[in-house]
């Protein structure tokens, strides 16, 4: 057997923790399929004294992790710090450019940096790893840059956040406010206390941006990620989708559209037809379409210490096994500037909802805004009688673009019987 590859941890949370129990639980069966022992030599974290479950008596400890990067002991650096920047993108610049590979679950490292990290790791002749930086335990990455290289992408899309996930579903099931099922999801660990990355949708945008860049083989851009959250999502809006024959879902999407590639994250409802409409609670999928696999579903658990180490440990058996292939697909040199397209030039159908005041005229003055703006309806539901009262009023319309949407909106909003903000929603064809 070849000599034990030797692996330093920077961050022992959740994570950190579980990797060392998959690569000490499962340790014969990973030797035998990757030819050689993967061990464990250093590891660095905030305190040294807090316990995790398990024991680092055996391994070298370092107060400061980019020293990790130095050790003539390691020979892969495991990043677990997490953020953009700081420390834990001095630690894997640090060991890229010492030679030594990269496995992280760090997706807001890679959707900020990917493209520049990736372009010294290949330079140096080493890997940068990330699966576990999407879909947790989801082998996606592996997917797309190995079992589907043979195809063209055409679109990928998914649930990429357990968190919204969990929220959507325990809002339709109880009927609860989004308040409500926030703290619910705070109590059970699903939520920061500080959720802003979750359900402003951010989460998820890093997650697209990655995802992006490996099915159209162009530079990661995060900034191209067109993000909208779920706080404006009500039991109402969720009731009435029921009622239609859809869910609501936070999905991420990504699709060519003539030259450009659109990368968008927001709230949509889908058919309760559609496979990805029936992934409930924590759980996460993401679905990819080739031009000759057609359309393949992955789905599983989007995070925690056990899906998210096994992701680690499986870009550790690659590196144990010589697996060498590109970061984002292509090399790094090839990948292309990726040019965005903007949202407003989407084409797409939609839901609005309207609380307007229960008076003759009203539906008649929407009508009219609609028409002038080119937008047609497709159904409409009003609910109960309230004479003088404010009254929600539903509305899809048929396809049309983002912009004739939006003026429509804003012309609506302007009518003297419409009391609350227009909510909007799109609806996907899956």
């Amino acid at each position: 057997m070849n000599k034990p590859l030797k692996i330093a941890i920077a961050g022992l949370g959740t994570v950190g923790a579980g990797v060392i129990k998959v690569l000490s639980d499962n340790k014969d069966i990973i030797s035998a399929r990757c030819g050689r022992t993967i061990e464990v030599s250093a590891v660095s974290a905030r305190d040294r004294h807090r316990d995790r479950g398990v024991s680092l008596d055996s391994f070298t400890w370092y107060d400061n992790p980019v020293d990790m990067a130095l050790d003539d002991d390691v020979d892969v650096v495991v990043e677990l710090i997490g953020g953009s920047d700081g420390i834990a993108k001095a630690l894997c610049e640090k060991a890229l450019e010492h030679g030594k590979h990269v496995v992280t679950a760090n997706k807001a490292l890679i959707a900020h940096h990917g493209t520049e990290l990736a372009k010294t790791a290949e330079a140096k002749g080493v890997s940068i790893m990330y699966e576990a930086a999407v879909a947790g335990g989801i082998p996606i990455i592996k997917a797309l840059r190995e079992g589907l290289a043979g195809n063209g992408v055409d679109r990928v899309y998914g649930i990429l956040n357990g968190t919204c996930n969990y929220m959507l579903t325990n809002m339709r099931e109880t009927g609860r406010d989004f308040d409500v099922i926030l703290s619910e999801a705070q109590d059970l660990g699903y939520a920061e206390s500080d959720p802003t990355f979750d359900v402003d949708g951010i989460d998820a945008a890093h997650k697209l941006a990655i995802l992006t860049s490996v099915a159209f083989g162009c530079e990661v851009d995060f900034d191209g990620v067109q993000t909208e959250g779920i706080r404006h999502v009500s039991p109402v809006d969720i009731e009435f989708a029921e009622e239609l024959g859809y869910r609501i879902k936070l999905l991420g999407i990504a699709s060519r559209q003539n030259g450009s590639v659109e990368q968008r994250v927001h709230p949509c409802m889908v058919s309760k037809k559609a496979p990805i409409s029936q992934v409930e609670d924590v759980f996460n999928a993401v679905v990819v379409e080739g031009n000759f696999v057609d359309q393949v579903v992955l789905q599983g658990r989007g995070a925690g210490e056990g899906p998210t180490a096994s992701a680690v440990v499986g870009d550790l058996v690659d590196v144990a096994r010589g697996v060498k292939v590109p970061t984002f697909s292509v090399a790094a040199d090839k990948l292309e500037k990726l040019k965005s397209a903007p949202l407003t030039g989407h084409n797409g159908s939609y839901y609005v909802r309207l609380m307007v005041v229960d008076e003759p005229g009203v539906f008649a003055d929407v009508a009219g805004v609609l028409k002038a703006n080119n937008v047609s309806m497709e159904t409409i539901v009003q609910r109960n009688r309230a004479p003088g009262e404010p009254v929600p009023l539903v509305l899809t319309l048929h396809e049309t673009s983002e912009q004739s949407m939006l003026n429509a909106l804003n012309g609506i909003a302007a009518l003297d019987s419409v009391v609350e903000t227009p909510r909007m929603i799109r609806i996907e064809d899956f």
